[in-house]
């Protein structure tokens, strides 16, 4: 093992970790696709794009439109189903050595049990990211990630039939995310991470309709890097189990930023879409910064913002 391998070694919910930074759900497939791009098993780790009960075929294109500083998209949460998913793809996922994250979303609580409980039957995931940035259909359309105690319900629900860590993926498009983080450590999670996107308006204005086909999209990109930045250090200040940190990741020092506001790891999204092998990059560009600050270890940066 090489000094920056050493370095950049971490843990996250018992889950050896080549390094923090992973690449985030949505933006980089099912993983597997990647493999001609970049060495997967350089990766501190991967999350693959949301699954479902049943195949979704996603939203009315167009899908992703450019804006300052980043993009809004509106997917619809396309995928391909859990029942194909570990059918097609989780065989080869298994045979890397990167640690592979499994995002999991539903419309309700059954949904997101029942999902895990198809991924506990497989081999070659290391835990569960549960996208609650969903309306909860039972409940009239509430939002679990809004709700404390529809967040709780489904953390428990997840917990009472996965064998592997249960991360919740939380949204920023709350008053407060401190009591949402904390429902969910409450409910037995494992780790937390934010964020997801921010509801945006792109419009047309000759046109004048909205850019995206659905509507509304979700903002992501160097623009909301400090506000995903300040979500990522109340949270941590508030729980006491790992929290993951996104949100306009593109560079080390941008890496470095999220662990020290508390961030045990970090997630890479938009950044993948012009340069694919960011993940890579990025993590190598925290080694360089890890050494001009003579750091010995990623570890020692987490949590130490000075406020005072």
């Amino acid at each position: 093992m090489s000094a920056d391998e050493a370095a950049l070694a971490t843990s996250l919910c018992g889950i050896a970790l080549r390094n923090p930074v992973i690449a985030a759900s949505g933006t980089f497939a099912y993983g597997i696709e990647f493999e001609k791009l970049l060495d997967l098993n350089s990766l501190g780790g991967l999350v693959v794009k949301g699954l479902s009960r049943e195949p979704i075929e996603g939203n009315p294109a167009p899908r992703v439109v450019e804006a300052a500083g980043g993009m809004i998209n509106s997917i619809g949460l396309q995928n391909i189903g859990v029942h194909a998913f570990v059918r097609e793809k989780l065989p080869a996922l298994a045979r890397l050595k990167t640690a592979v994250f499994a995002n999991v979303f539903g419309y309700r609580t059954e949904d997101y049990v029942e999902v895990v409980r198809v991924l506990e039957d497989h081999e070659g995931l290391a835990a569960y990211e549960i996208n609650v940035s969903c309306p909860n259909t039972s409940h009239g359309g509430i939002y679990f990630s809004s709700d404390p105690a529809l967040l709780a319900e489904v953390v428990a629900a997840v917990k009472s039939v996965a064998r592997r860590p249960v991360i919740v993926k939380l949204s920023p498009n709350v008053a407060a995310i401190e009591p949402l983080a904390l429902a969910a450590e409450s409910a037995g999670a494992d780790a937390i991470s934010l964020v997801n996107t921010f509801i945006a308006l792109a419009i047309d204005a000759r046109r004048r309709r909205p850019a995206i086909g659905a509507g509304l999209g979700g903002l992501s990109g160097p623009a909301i890097k400090p506000i995903a930045l300040r979500l990522v250090w109340q949270a941590a200040r508030a729980v006491k189990i790992p929290v993951i940190g996104l949100g306009g990741i593109a560079s080390g020092e941008d890496a470095a930023e999220f662990l020290i506001a508390g961030a045990t790891a970090v997630q890479v999204g938009t950044a993948t879409f012009w340069d694919p092998g960011s993940p890579v990059r990025i993590a190598e560009e925290l080694a360089e910064f890890l050494r001009r600050e003579k750091i010995g270890n990623v570890r020692e940066l987490v949590g130490t913002l000075k406020t005072t």
